[in-house]
């Protein structure tokens, strides 16, 4: 249950982190040159960033999600228990550990750059339009990586590396083990 909460809150992490870090490496692009000591960001720099990109927002996202995915974990636990994964004191708990991560990542510029980012209407759309992105993103990449898998154990099937039921047959005589060819980088061997 640990790695279902571990992973539901790194992905949450890394959606907000990964806006940031998009928008950031577009603002240091456009930067024509850095100064040499770069003053540390505030802690209240960080958390109008963490407000303004819309962290809160996905906090309350992700507590839908990791209470469907508990309750289907845990079915003898009324749905409602799950309702407030993350609460308030959760929010204002992960907000505290991440401030000292946002200072060691970014400087006061940076901080000054993203919000100025994160309040345009560009920047106000990024926060709208990423999660829907970032779920699709990820369905994608499920689909995707079903298939991968299935081309990769037919050709292991082909072979003689697993049987038809996708398990590794007694072990073969010596010096009579088939030859497994990786498969080819940007192969096709995923279509169905």
């Amino acid at each position: 249950m640990r790695k279902w909460i571990g992973a539901g809150l790194g992905l949450l992490l890394a959606a907000g982190a990964g806006s940031v870090v998009a928008a950031t490496h577009k603002h240091h692009k456009a930067a024509t040159h850095k100064p040499a000591i770069q003053a540390e960001a505030s802690e209240a720099q960080v958390r109008q960033l963490i407000e303004a990109s819309g962290v809160d927002r996905m906090l309350g996202q992700m507590n839908k999600q990791m209470a469907a995915m508990m309750q289907q974990q845990v079915p003898c636990v009324p749905a409602s228990y799950w309702q407030n994964f993350i609460d308030a004191n959760g929010v204002r708990e992960l907000t505290e550990r991440m401030v000292p991560i946002y200072q060691r990542h970014f400087s006061a510029a940076d901080i000054q750059g993203l919000l100025k980012f994160y309040r345009s209407p560009l920047g106000r759309k990024v926060i709208t339009e990423m999660p829907a992105t970032m779920a699709e993103g990820m369905q994608l990449g499920q689909e995707w990586g079903r298939q991968r898998a299935q081309a990769m154990l037919a050709d292991l099937h082909k072979s003689g590396r697993i049987d038809a039921q996708g398990r590794c047959p007694a072990a073969p005589a010596a010096g009579t083990e088939p030859k497994l060819a990786a498969p080819a980088a940007g192969s096709s061997s995923a279509r169905q």
